[in-house]
């Protein structure tokens, strides 16, 4: 997830009647970019229907890594804004402003998306207090947050994670789920554990695994037990589009695994990342006002787009 909403890492902030500096100076690092700029207040619209007001939203003097936006929406958990602004705490975000303005009824967003198939696609879709069931094909099952640092500072949630069915896990662990992550990220033990039992090699170019056509004919799914509901990741879901492996800079044709090394043995609180490759396939909702993360499946889920 994301820390504090804010904009122009390409077009310049114009300032309204709504308007007002706070002087405070904002400084937040992600993994691949970072910005710097000063804290305005200002009336915010999303969607075109729901208006927060006083929303807390930070303007760039200067932003790395951003090329292709002009910023981010900082939807939470609260927490990850401490530190982010000067002379502030933590920052509400929009989530939360929206809830506490009676905006929403629930302090809860609930995210679909489609697989991406074309570069700039728009296949994302966000619902601000409520499930939007029109998105699933199951119920949600919902799972309180795990009490295991440091996964508890963010989404953190337990999981069971299996490489085939019946078959033991490779993986049974805390971590996190996090749209702001690409791959799906598992510790260094259960990485390995899963190539030797793909039989992937190591593409250099990428950095991802990659299998032949033969070794994806045989790909097994991957099996989340999450909440003691089992959600399968099927063998297509497990590779990066072909259409775009010249994003990654990777071969025409060429198959790539959408699973890589987070870096780390298990054992740290912090074992997996659920990134968005996980999420397209499922919708989730990120439910602050009773403390849970809640999973179902979708449309999308058995998709053979990839």
């Amino acid at each position: 997830m994301e820390y504090i909403s804010w904009v122009g890492a390409n077009k310049a902030y114009k300032q309204t009647s709504t308007s007002k500096s706070t002087r405070n100076t904002v400084n937040v690092s992600y993994g691949s970019g970072s910005f710097s700029g000063t804290e305005f207040i200002d009336q915010v619209t999303l969607g075109g229907s729901l208006v927060i007001e006083n929303q807390s939203i930070g303007v760039a003097h200067k932003a790395t890594g951003f090329s292709d936006v002009d910023g981010i929406l900082g939807i939470g958990p609260l927490d990850l804004t401490e530190g982010t602004v000067s002379n502030t705490p933590n920052v509400p975000t929009v989530t939360q402003n929206l809830f506490t303005q009676k905006v929403i009824p629930n302090d809860s967003i609930g995210i679909s998306y489609e697989p991406t198939t074309t570069e700039g696609a728009v296949n994302g879709e966000l619902s601000f207090g409520s499930v939007d069931t029109s998105k699933t094909t199951s119920d949600v099952t919902f799972v309180p947050l795990t009490s295991t640092s440091p996964a508890s500072n963010y989404w953190g949630i337990d999981q069971t994670l299996s490489y085939g069915e019946n078959s033991e896990p490779i993986l049974q662990s805390s971590g996190i789920v996090d749209t702001g992550t690409t791959l799906l990220l598992i510790a260094t033990d259960a990485f390995q554990a899963y190539q030797q039992a793909t039989g992937a090699t190591m593409d250099q170019t990428t950095g991802l695994l990659t299998v032949t056509e033969a070794q994806f004919e045989n790909l097994q799914s991957l099996f989340f037990n999450i909440g003691g509901t089992t959600f399968e990741l099927t063998p297509n879901a497990q590779i990066w589009p072909r259409s775009q492996n010249a994003v990654l800079g990777g071969q025409e044709g060429q198959i790539y695994l959408i699973t890589a090394d987070l870096g780390n043995n298990s054992g740290t609180g912090l074992d997996f990342i659920n990134g968005f490759v996980f999420l397209q396939r499922f919708y989730s909702v990120f439910d602050t006002t009773n403390i849970q993360v809640g999973l179902a499946t979708t449309p999308f889920t058995d998709a053979t787009t990839n």
